[in-house]
Order: C-alpha cells, then sequence, then structure tokens
C-alpha cells in the first residue's frame, strides 16, 4: 500500500487542521492506521491510531480531546482532524499502515506549523 500525507500548513495557536492520507491499492481496508509525527530536533512519536474497521480509537495522552482520526475505507482515505493546536504541535505528521510486523508502510510528511 502506498500512502500520501496533505493538509498540513500554518494556523495560528488554537486553530484547526484536518489532515487526510489517502491510500492506494485495495487492501487499505485490512490494514489499521496510524498517525505519527515528529518535530525539530525530536525523535517520531505515535500521535493516534485507527483499527481497520474504524471501531477503536486510541491517542497519545496530549493529543486527546483535541484530536480524532478518522477513516474512510470507501474512499481509502484516514483522517486527523486536530483542534485547539498548540506550538509545541509544530511537526511534520506522518501516516502509516500496520502490518503484521507493525506499521510498515509509510507515507511522506506534511508540515504543521503553529505560531504562538
Amino acid at each position: 500500500v502506498q500512502l500520501q500525507a496533505f493538509g498540513g500548513g500554518l494556523v495560528p495557536a488554537g486553530g484547526s487542521l484536518r489532515l487526510s492520507c489517502a491510500a492506494s491499492g485495495r487492501t487499505f481496508s485490512r490494514y489499521g492506521m496510524g498517525w505519527f509525527r515528529q518535530a525539530p530536533g525530536k525523535e517520531r512519536e505515535f500521535v493516534a491510531g485507527i483499527t481497520w474497521s474504524g471501531s477503536t480509537t486510541y491517542y497519545e495522552d496530549s493529543v486527546k480531546g483535541r484530536f480524532t482520526v478518522s477513516r474512510d475505507n470507501a474512499k481509502n482515505t484516514v483522517y486527523l482532524q486536530m483542534n485547539s493546536l498548540r506550538p509545541e504541535d509544530t511537526a511534520v505528521y506522518y501516516c502509516a499502515a500496520e502490518g503484521s510486523r507493525g506499521y510498515e508502510y509509510w507515507g511522506q510528511g506534511t508540515l504543521v506549523t503553529v505560531s504562538s
């Protein structure tokens, strides 16, 4: 599966963005999906994940209540709605598909910059 994330941009603190991750291939619905981010000078970290059916979601503690992950298997797309953005949310955001050995497939990132 090939992935492409988009929707990043510059937003003021307190603002919102919705990231999208488009997947190619007919097996998208078989994969759990995740969003990760990497801030300058920091390691990549998990942000949010969603099971193949969309029935279960999970989040890193700092984004709980602010970010929502969802998916539309008919459109081969997973989303990350980000509200109440903070400067510390500034990072390159990546989507990934979970295979048998963890997150195996990665898309190119999209930059989110939150100004203070």
